[in-house]
């Protein structure tokens, strides 16, 4: 029997597909004193995080800030928006799309859930199809998730967009980018989006606490007239208090000074090179887990997460599917890396390699082979050299960049 090391040597592998490694600089900058949120020294920071997370964003248009989890800024985004008994078109691409749709039933909303498929993204068409039919303009927005973090599928936001016009109809586009801001290439005003749902335990590399509602004009003038009670979550009252650099209540302070922080290093990298330095990491995961012999669990390569890959267990010797949970727990008990379960209707025969966020070549091939040792340890059927395809695909590509032009 294997037993769980209390006092395990080295730092522990955190590689679930978030909360997600939280970088020195970030921990450093959290460090710092409380400081009085009505002062000048808090107003100088305000405006600074206000002036850059838009660009994270990639907006121009206000970006409210929680204190709290991603579920608050689901919420905000719907009690901002919608009056009770309103209709809202949802589609169910894995767990967290399933939860946003039951808080929208819990808000007095009458959700819609197109497909049921989780191992493929958002299909516009369906999306348009329904629309058109909706000549009455009942549905009064379009709620989607970017990254399922519970299956890896990346859904096309610009596509959506495009089916929502072509259908000529005016409901509002609720997009959450929980496990995507930060990591995937996202353009609020340019996919015309009207409320952006974030957190900040993710591709923002902070710890859980802070979470996110980019708007555009229009949801501000839907909120003017939505009739779900907010009190907390009103829009209003924080977007005015933020042209000044302040919030209307006491804000979490010390995050906001981890949040500035990771502001200046997502930056300071450049975003489209952290676009790509995640889709350079999914792809050698990627070859790995097929060097291994295994199933993703994504079927449209177009859809491929860039943040985290959820790998399908194969059926042993005995004609049943290996136990995904009991092979985690061979690798946290022998390497002390934590994987992500399989959530819901997943539980038990798929597994999450979360590779975002404060992440290198170094940090993946560590995370790859300590899955490898794992499938060997725990008798899970697999072939041999997926942590050697993986190496192979990061020289390849770091080839690739080094040639380019300057």
């Amino acid at each position: 029997m294997l037993k769980l090391n209390s006092h395990p040597s080295g730092r522990h592998f955190l590689q679930i597909p978030g909360p997600t490694n939280v970088p020195d600089r970030i921990l450093r900058a959290m460090d710092y004193p409380t400081i009085d949120h009505r002062g000048p020294e808090f107003q100088q920071l305000g405006k600074k995080i206000l002036g850059q997370i838009g660009k994270i964003f990639q907006t121009e248009q206000p970006v409210v800030i929680y204190p709290a989890s991603g579920t608050g800024a689901w919420e905000a985004a719907l009690v901002n928006t919608l009056s009770p008994g309103d209709t809202v078109l949802m589609y169910e691409t894995g767990h967290f799309a399933t939860l946003w749709k039951k808080m929208a039933d819990k808000l007095s909303l009458k959700s819609e859930f197109l497909g049921d498929d989780w191992r493929r993204g958002v299909d516009a068409a369906k999306i348009e199809a329904r629309l058109r039919a909706d000549s009455g303009h009942v549905i009064k927005a379009v709620a989607v998730v970017h990254n399922e973090t519970s299956t890896g599928v990346t859904s096309d936001i610009a596509a959506v967009r495009r089916a929502i016009d072509a259908a000529g109809h005016p409901a509002l586009l609720l997009v959450d980018t929980i496990s995507s801001l930060g990591s995937l290439d996202y353009r609020h005003d340019e996919w015309g989006v009207d409320v952006t749902v974030a957190g900040s335990q993710k591709g923002l590399m902070l710890p859980p606490g802070l979470s996110f509602n980019a708007v555009s004009q229009k949801a501000i003038a839907a909120s003017k007239t939505a009739k779900l009670a907010r009190a907390f979550w009103a829009w209003d009252e924080i977007i005015e208090a933020n042209k000044n650099g302040f919030w209307p209540y006491t804000p979490a302070t010390n995050l906001l000074y981890g949040l500035s922080e990771a502001c200046d290093m997502l930056l300071e990298e450049g975003m489209q090179n952290v676009f790509a330095r995640h889709q350079r990491h999914a792809e050698a995961t990627r070859q790995c887990v097929r060097a291994w012999g295994l199933e993703i669990l994504c079927q449209n390569e177009a859809e491929y997460s860039g943040a985290l890959t959820a790998v399908v267990m194969p059926v042993g010797a005995g004609g049943e599917r290996c136990n995904a949970d009991a092979l985690r727990k061979v690798i946290l008990a022998n390497f002390n890396m934590s994987l992500g379960q399989g959530l819901n209707k997943l539980s038990g025969w798929v597994f999450r390699i979360g590779h975002l966020g404060d992440f290198n070549d170094l940090t993946l091939m560590g995370t790859l082979a300590g899955v490898e040792m794992g499938l060997v340890l725990a008798g899970v059927p697999h072939k041999a050299g997926g942590v050697a395809a993986a190496m192979q695909s990061l020289q390849q590509s770091a080839v690739a960049v080094a040639a380019q032009p300057a």
